[in-house]
């Protein structure tokens, strides 16, 4: 069933503080509500209902931030960094914004053993998780976004939520991901939870696409061969991508001439020109990362994008290649899954379900009732959530 919503979400890029008198208030907020979650439904119910990008979104609206701007992921979790306790909770948060993104690796170590006492094996798991999850939204999904923000919440059993953003500087907008612990069941194959953005950006490679699968076969074949075979590839595919456009050759193999793609209903003369801009070989190469990966011969293609030094450069090089002289197509649509800036109340790219919405709706309602919080509290909390519901479900006259 499509929704009949007309409400947009944007994320604009916002800069500077949220005031410290309404990050005190939402650290009260945050605390109170998340611990008749948790009370109620536990830690792990918790960590799924933030996974959700449009709940996390009203559960911003609530705390009682400007719920559209970029500024809501870095604030809400921060604030929930404050709130959440160990002994309360029973949730811990690692990472955060720019260089405190890169602390999550040694975060989750303190931590967990700290507080848990989880066994080594989950301790890994969880870096791990950390660490895959920021090198597939960095890497394997090219899409335009470059992380500068991200965030793992983990429970005193080893479940984990990630939620991070990637910013586009040139469209001054943000875009955020979210994951699951229990519905990874691999990185580098349909592993986000949801992915919430104001529009389907073009031209961009998605590794972790099932439509992708056989092109990380090939890349995996190419990554394990030797290094000097490998620069042959590359000089091949980058000759054939930089041929005048009135020169025949290999690239004229893969560009659609029945206009099946789409994204790219146009002549062929420029239609050809977007795909010589969609297959845009790296300008540079690190060698000696492929003569690490040559090294380490890894088994899996989650394996090889987990080598240390593998980037957007080497993924992108390898993926070309595969398709380009292998035949191997990988996949170029965007994995975004939530967008309301165009076209929402058709359900593109992902619909609403209103039925699944309003439930949620009422299961943070049902929260701000039990909160131990004021009254006067209660009612703007309550008040916010129902200005929330009614922009997001807005009926068309």
């Amino acid at each position: 069933m499509k929704s009949s919503a007309t409400a947009t979400i944007n994320l604009p890029l916002h800069g500077g503080h949220a005031p410290a008198y309404l990050v005190r208030r939402m650290i009260k907020l945050s605390y109170a509500i998340s611990k008749v979650i948790v009370d109620e439904y536990g830690g792990h119910d918790f960590l799924r209902r933030l996974s959700d990008p449009l709940w996390f979104q009203a559960f911003g609206c609530v705390l009682g931030f400007d719920w559209h701007s970029s500024g809501v992921t870095t604030v809400v979790t921060g604030v929930l960094k404050q709130s959440l306790k160990e002994d309360v909770h029973a949730i811990s948060v690692a990472g955060g914004k720019g260089k405190k993104a890169v602390d999550a690796k040694n975060d989750i170590p303190k931590l967990a053993e700290r507080h848990y006492n989880l066994s080594s094996k989950k301790i890994d798991s969880l870096v791990h998780a950390s660490r895959l999850g920021a090198k597939v939204d960095n890497a394997a999904v090219q899409d335009g976004y470059s992380l500068y923000h991200h965030v793992v919440l983990f429970d005193e059993h080893g479940n984990w939520t990630i939620v991070q953003q990637g910013m586009n500087r040139d469209k001054k907008l943000a875009r955020r991901y979210h994951w699951i612990s229990d519905g990874v069941t691999s990185f580098v194959q349909e592993p986000h939870a949801g992915i919430i953005s104001t529009h389907k950006a073009p031209n961009t490679l998605n590794m972790t696409s099932n439509d992708s699968a056989e092109n990380q076969k090939i890349c995996m074949e190419l990554a394990r061969d030797n290094v000097n075979n490998l620069k042959s590839s590359v000089r091949k595919v980058t000759e054939a991508i930089s041929a005048p456009i009135v020169k025949k050759n290999t690239l004229d193999n893969w560009i659609p001439t029945d206009n099946s793609d789409s994204n790219y209903q146009v002549s062929e003369d420029l239609g050809r020109q977007n795909y010589i801009e969609r297959y845009e070989m790296p300008r540079r190469l690190d060698w000696n990362v492929f003569r690490k990966i040559y090294d380490i011969q890894p088994q899996n293609y989650e394996q090889l994008i987990s080598v240390p030094g593998v980037g957007p450069a080497a993924v992108r090089a390898l993926s070309l290649i595969g398709e380009i002289i292998f035949g191997t197509k990988a996949s170029w649509q965007d994995p975004v899954k939530y967008n309301f800036a165009h076209g929402g109340k058709d359900g593109v790219p992902y619909p609403i379900t209103r039925k699944t919405y309003d439930k949620s709706i009422g299961y943070l309602s049902s929260a701000i009732e039990g909160a131990e919080i004021e009254r006067g509290q209660r009612i703007q909390a309550l008040k916010k959530l129902a200005e929330y519901s009614a922009i997001m479900f807005n009926q068309d006259r």
